[in-house]
């Protein structure tokens, strides 16, 4: 089903006109109306739309005189030409200039509205090939993929750029949040200012405040001079705000507070100064089910979840993962030939794999691939991917006693396998755990004092 468009019709004959807006408001499309090519043109100046109709012989400035108007002005809206004085040459001539389809009358109205679906449907692939063009040229060529679920994102991304809109992104740890909050930012009006990162599971509780929000000198002890925070920082750009179910309740309240005014203050200061920021958000859980634990406040969630994008996760998304593959192989030094990159064996063990980590995980599964080979084209003997086996073979039975020290027991049992499965990644062993990094530290220093840094 196709979104409503607006659509210019052109045509001096009033009946016919009235029968085509007719046709076009029943198919749910906004609809703009115009006797000759010059109304037309005063029309586009005032209105701009996604497909222009218009009959060829019209008084002041016919068809072929708009359509060339438009396209010498720089102006690509899709054109379908109607007319009763049909030849080869004026269909060649039409087509020359860029017109999207040519019709004869008398015409079928069925025909002519599927000729109107597939030019708009046309339109908007070409506008989204041209938005991923523009992207990878701002540098947002890691973002790879072709697959339904990826075009669903790419789309949700092109709708909410331009906008002032406050976005949550919501997706598995190793999908790319911090890529797709980026993309965000980069196709924005805000592109030539700071985007800035904060990743609230990384950073202890008791310092986080003064990071987003800054302090003045004497605030705390050891503030021994004024310090601009994060959003200071970012004033007139973004801020993104990953792992935001880790930010603690109180932060949660002023965070909300920044949100309904605009207005921040430092730490020791009463002086309060008003900002103009983007919030992007994002979670590796779902954020209505950290709102129903209690780790994520519900008024804070809504002001946040505006505009929701979720990431799907690589398992949902196989088809991308040869195109990943490839991009990452080169990134990582390989200078072969494409078609000799990966054999049909590779691909399918890549394909069979349920990548836990996702595209983080992908990342690192063929960096290490290229060291193995030397950097020539990767082998299956270069890969190393197997499912984990199930949590009942790798833990012991735990003698019956008190249940504190036989849960410490397990839980190290659980996080050292997960960490060996991982390679030692942290983020990939807590995405395994189904934890955040930074419960993953609390416990490796609970349970590890003396060899956690």
């Amino acid at each position: 089903m196709l979104h409503q468009r607006y659509v210019l019709v052109v045509d001096d004959e009033p009946n016919m006109r009235r029968v085509l807006e007719i046709m076009l408001r029943n198919a749910g499309h906004v609809v703009y109306g115009a006797a000759n090519g010059r109304e037309a043109l005063v029309q586009l100046a005032a209105h701009p739309v996604d497909l222009v109709l218009t009959d060829m012989r019209m008084p002041e400035l016919d068809g072929m005189g708009l359509l060339r108007a438009l396209r010498e002005e720089g102006n690509q809206v899709p054109v379908i030409v109607i007319t009763a004085h049909g030849t080869v040459q004026s269909a060649v001539e039409a087509m020359r200039y860029g017109a999207s389809d040519y019709i004869l009358r008398p015409f079928d109205l069925e025909a002519l509205e599927l000729a109107i679906a597939r030019t708009l449907g046309e339109a908007a692939l070409q506008r989204q090939n041209r938005f991923m063009r523009e992207e990878i040229n701002r540098g947002w060529d890691e973002f790879v993929g072709t697959s339904a679920p990826m075009r669903e994102v790419y789309n949700l991304i092109q709708q909410v750029a331009p906008t002032k809109a406050s976005v949550m992104i919501a997706g598995e740890t190793g999908t790319g949040k911090e890529l797709a909050a980026r993309a965000i930012h980069n196709a924005s009006p805000r592109r030539d200012k700071l985007f800035v990162p904060i990743n609230c599971a990384a950073i202890p509780a008791e310092m986080l405040e003064a990071e987003l929000f800054g302090y003045d000198k004497g605030a705390f002890t050891g503030a021994l001079k004024d310090r601009i925070g994060k959003f200071e920082l970012a004033n007139e750009g973004t801020v993104f705000l990953d792992e935001m179910t880790e930010m603690p309740m109180a932060l949660q309240t002023k965070l909300l507070r920044f949100l309904q005014d605009n207005m921040i203050e430092r730490l020791g200061s009463n002086r309060r100064q008003e900002l103009d920021l983007r919030i992007i958000a994002a979670t590796n859980r779902k954020p209505l089910d950290a709102v129903r634990e209690g780790t994520l406040r519900e008024d804070l969630y809504y002001r946040l979840n505006v505009f929701p994008v979720a990431l799907p996760p690589l398992r949902e998304r196989k088809d991308d993962i040869p195109a990943l593959a490839r991009h990452f192989a080169r990134k990582f030094g390989y200078r072969g030939s494409q078609e000799a990159m990966l054999d049909d064996a590779v691909l399918a063990a890549l394909q069979a794999y349920d990548w836990p980590g996702n595209v983080r995980e992908l990342q690192n599964v063929m960096e290490r691939a290229l060291v193995l080979s030397g950097g020539a084209a990767p082998r299956a003997s270069h890969f190393s991917l197997q499912t984990s086996p199930p949590v009942s073979s790798v833990v012991q039975p735990v003698p019956v006693g008190p249940l504190g020290p036989a849960v410490e027991q397990f839980e190290a049992r659980l996080i050292e396998h997960a960490l060996r499965e991982a390679g030692g990644n942290k983020p990939r062993a807590a995405a395994a755990l189904d934890i955040s990094e930074r419960t993953l530290w609390y416990k490796l220093k609970k349970l590890w004092p003396r060899e956690t840094p």
